[in-house]
């Protein structure tokens, strides 16, 4: 009885690992997605692969409650934004699973185990030299976002399958020029480090707007 119910377990577990390998081969390249099914095999948490959300590209939530923690990542991110994404987030489960909960969420701690269990990864077999060295460059320093990194933000978005060929970043502009932002128009003035004034036309007033947002280019009405 005891051998049925071990097989049971055993070939529900072998199901399992089958389907987090499937899901990675679906989402990263396919250089990457055997490292990215061992980084959860070793720490085990709740994987998530959800719809599309504007604020996040993915995150990790610990609940003290709950002894498996669960990680989530959208969807429709290209597979080299979807690997970096994934790392990120396995990391802060490492760093909190490792110094607990009184660190900084992108603090020394975590910065320390995203370079670490990046750098495995960190090379031509796994990423496109256009995204490798601005990305190598980013992980001297990471920062909280990707997207926060003009020129990895930049790089990543080129090989974006579902950019329209009239949207462009807002970085890309000129200053002076018009655009249109979640059916918003506005003009582009000064750039700020990673953020750009933009003066709303139909209300006057002025807002700092991410670098990297994506807006379609309009003419002044």
């Amino acid at each position: 009885m005891w051998d049925f119910f071990f097989a049971l377990f055993y070939i529900h577990a072998m199901d399992r690992d089958l389907k987090f390998l499937e899901a990675f081969r679906k989402h990263v390249p396919a250089t990457a997605a055997e490292y990215c099914f061992q980084l959860w095999k070793e720490f085990p948490f709740n994987f998530y692969i959800t719809k599309t959300r504007q604020t996040k590209l993915g995150d990790f939530r610990y609940r003290r409650d709950q002894k498996i923690q669960t990680i989530t990542i959208n969807h429709d991110l290209n597979p080299y934004q979807f690997l970096i994404t994934y790392v990120h987030e396995v990391a802060h489960h490492r760093a909190f699973d490792k110094f607990g909960l009184n660190i900084k969420p992108h603090g020394r701690e975590w910065k320390t185990q995203f370079q670490s269990l990046i750098s495995p990864i960190l090379n031509e077999e796994v990423f496109p030299k256009e995204i490798l060295i601005p990305l190598k460059r980013h992980m001297a320093n990471p920062k909280a976002s990707s997207g926060a990194d003009l020129f990895l933000s930049k790089s990543l978005k080129k090989f974006e399958n579902n950019m329209s060929l009239e949207i462009s970043l807002l970085a890309d502009l000129t200053p002076g020029s018009f655009f249109e932002l979640q059916g918003r128009a506005f003009q582009k003035e000064l750039t700020r480090r990673t953020r750009v004034l933009c003066q709303e036309l139909k209300t006057g007033r002025k807002y700092l707007i991410s670098a990297h947002a994506e807006v379609k280019k309009i003419e002044k009405s």
